[in-house]
């Protein structure tokens, strides 16, 4: 028996921000797509602590023509969470959420066959738009599994007279410190460098650096984690060892793309400290062809080099691949799978 199925011209993998784009570029277009989701619409963002700020304005993050409307100039987690939603209502996008991908194959025409929990689909084109938030750092420290490290922050609730030692000197870090202390935490820092990160944003920095300098949160600068124990944490630092009371570790240590979910998809990277892709800078095609990265996997490490704001336009420059290919839009051709 023989089943005619005829492919999409694009496959998307990633419904965040930047997926999205994509399919917003794809809807406009006219193309057959489908956007591809492990977990939640924007589950990146959905991720994020629950009081976060967003460091770029409303604007800079509209995608799509719809507007982005915050009460203040730096929008919420929240007020991002409606916006999306409102995107994926008002361009009436083809998403399917809690579908993982698993894994995919290229046929001998130039086919794509991708698998998922659910279903395989067909499609001439796929765009990986994955994101980084998913796969933390690690610090690779004894006790770095107890249940005590959290690598995701959530609220400062759970945490109230509780001795914590947050670790990291950036944004997430800072916001958490802070939070925590003003939630009644006994807060520790454990900082690699010896300041804040010069990037954490202008309204945080001068508050994090009083509080520290008051004493009200404890930094020990040019210091790690040596060890984590079920009430304790012992600190390497410039004068020596340094053991600490302890409940809670936050570990604000960054996140990563996931690497080994883009090597098993085929995706090749080069040879350098920060793991990028390899990539036509131009096109955005990744060493297979019709297979395109978007958002800040093509930085590899260095998360800090992309954003949504400068990402935007990944989109369309995917979709005018897509649309010039020799194959065209619409599937023209059909696939016969036996």
């Amino acid at each position: 028996m023989q089943t005619s199925i005829t492919p999409l011209d694009l496959v998307i993998i990633g419904a965040g921000p930047t997926g999205l784009a994509i399919a917003i570029e794809a809807e406009k277009a006219g193309l057959s797509y489908l956007v591809l989701e492990k977990g939640v619409l924007v589950n990146s963002i959905f991720r994020f602590p629950a009081n976060m700020t967003f460091f770029s304005t409303s604007l800079n993050l509209e995608i799509g023509g719809v507007p982005f409307i915050s009460h203040v100039d730096k929008p919420t987690r929240k007020e991002a969470l409606e916006y999306y939603r409102r995107i994926l209502e008002s361009w009436k996008l083809k998403v399917k959420t809690y579908e993982p991908v698993l894994g995919m194959d290229r046929r001998s025409d130039g086919i794509y066959e991708v698998k998922t929990t659910k279903e395989n689909y067909f499609t001439r084109n796929v765009a990986i738009a994955t994101g980084f938030y998913d796969i933390p750092r690690l610090m690779n420290v004894p006790g770095e599994d107890l249940p005590k490290v959290k690598h995701f922050y959530d609220e400062a609730h759970p945490y109230v007279g509780q001795k914590v030692l947050v670790v990291g000197a950036a944004n997430s870090a800072c916001d958490v410190a802070l939070e925590t202390f003003m939630k009644g935490a006994e807060v520790t820092m454990c900082i690699r460098e010896d300041g804040i990160y010069e990037n954490v944003k202008y309204w945080i920095r001068p508050n994090i650096e009083n509080r520290i300098k008051e004493g009200s949160i404890k930094a020990f600068f040019n210091s790690q984690v040596k060890e984590i124990q079920l009430h304790e944490v012992v600190l390497t630092t410039p004068d020596g060892e340094v053991t600490l009371e302890n409940d809670f570790v936050l570990a604000m240590t960054g996140y990563q793309p996931d690497f080994v979910f883009l090597e098993k998809l085929g995706i090749e990277f080069n040879e350098d400290e920060q793991r990028t892709p390899v990539m036509n800078v131009e096109t955005f095609e990744s060493n297979l062809p019709g297979v395109f990265l978007a958002g800040v996997i093509q930085a590899g490490l260095n998360t800090s080099k992309l954003f949504i704001e400068n990402t935007r336009h990944h989109g369309k420059v995917i979709v005018r691949e897509v649309l010039s290919s020799s194959v065209g839009p619409k599937g023209v051709n059909s696939l016969t799978v036996r």
